[in-house]
């Protein structure tokens, strides 16, 4: 049976608009509602969320934007159990029956064993993850069941050879990271392939690093495109892939809701010559771009210090980028110095390790806040 959305952009719900900026758990309701509303007049119905995102308030807030205001018939859910929230069996059940309750949906159309990666899948196999989700499938209160991964293509491959039941794949893929020996964009859409598995794509626009790119990049998209955005590349590099079912959009505003409608309503795939010019934009960001970090935060919940690493880590992308020493002060001393006063300091690190052993992005996190210190405290 065909499962795949008719439209291929998805609603990502982990990077919702915010009432207060530096709040991640205080959505603005009345702007996902209306953004809900939009997505789903034109056409498109993919919603994805996650026991995590906008600290642990993105199911809640599907609920009163989607669920509460939306046939049931009228979209498709996704949500997802992550190995660092269960120590026991009894946990499995634990958080899905408070997903179901957080977001009212009565039953998940696509359940994802989250995250993947070496070091969770132990606790996965342990706990018996993959078998748990099939019987809520069986019961009906799952429609489908996949797994979203952040590992080797060697693992992946490995994984969907174990498990074969698991019917689609959720891999970061974006035009950045195609050929990035980190994450192994393509190398692991392969394997997805080779197995028979749909891909969804995360990350597309990686944190919006490809959102905003360096002017002379910018400058080559828009001489082919002078009226399409620059995130509308990245978006449509993953869409235009064949075995890709859905890309998920983490759209943080209506503007940006617009702008992806606009191209992915009637979507065309990119021509060979514009995937070439992707890569050479590629080329020039990847010499430019000092922390690759997609600032998912992940990181941030679990930091005994509270310190803001997306947010310093994008600081300090940022002044990477300036010539410094022409400008010697840029106002993101002032950002980071405001950042400081509600959250700890880059230097105020204890080096737990809690951090890296979360990042998708497998990041020597520890070693950036240092560099992130060294440059605006000057220590």
């Amino acid at each position: 049976m065909d499962f795949k959305p008719a439209k291929k952009l998805g609603f990502g719900l982990m990077r919702l608009p915010l009432n207060d900026k530096t709040n991640a758990a205080d959505i603005d309701i009345k702007q996902v509602s209306e953004m809900v509303d939009t997505f789903i007049e034109n056409g498109f119905t993919y919603f994805d969320t996650a026991w995590m995102y906008n600290a642990f308030k993105s199911e809640e807030a599907t609920k009163e934007a989607l669920v509460k205001r939306h046939d049931r018939s009228t979209y498709t859910l996704a949500t997802k159990l992550h190995a660092g929230f269960i120590d026991s069996y009894e946990d499995r059940d634990k958080i899905f029956n408070a997903q179901l309750e957080k977001t009212g949906a009565e039953y998940f159309d696509y359940y994802l064993i989250h995250g993947i990666e070496a070091g969770l899948l132990e606790k996965y196999e342990k706990y018996d993850c993959f078998s748990w989700a099939l019987e809520k499938k069986k019961a009906g209160l799952v429609k489908h069941v996949g797994i979203s991964f952040h590992d080797t293509a060697e693992l992946l491959d490995d994984i969907l050879n174990k498990h074969p039941e698991m019917e689609f794949v959720q891999l970061q893929i974006n035009y950045l990271d195609w050929e990035s020996q980190w994450i192994q964009a393509k190398a692991c859409y392969d394997v997805a392939t080779k197995h028979g598995k749909p891909v969804i794509v995360m990350e597309p626009v990686k944190g919006g690093t490809l959102a905003s790119i360096p002017a002379d990049a910018e400058k080559l998209f828009k001489a082919k495109e002078p009226n399409l955005s620059i995130p509308s590349w990245a978006v449509r590099f993953a869409a235009s892939l064949d075995n890709v079912m859905v890309v998920l959009s983490g759209m943080s505003s209506i503007e940006q809701m617009n702008d992806n409608i606009s191209y992915m309503k009637d979507f065309v795939p990119l021509t060979e010559d514009e995937k070439k010019l992707c890569f050479e934009v590629a080329d020039i960001i990847n010499n430019q771009i000092a922390i690759p970090c997609t600032a998912c935060s992940y990181c941030t919940e679990g930091c005994p210090m509270k310190i803001a690493i997306p947010q310093y880590f994008s600081l300090y992308n940022e002044d990477m980028r300036e010539n410094l020493e022409e400008k010697g002060w840029t106002v993101n001393f002032t950002n980071y110095d405001t950042l400081t006063q509600k959250f700890g300091k880059a230097s105020e690190c204890i080096a737990c390790g809690q951090c890296e052993g979360v990042c998708p992005q497998h990041l020597p996190i520890i070693e950036n806040l240092k560099d992130v210190a060294k440059h605006f405290e000057h220590v």
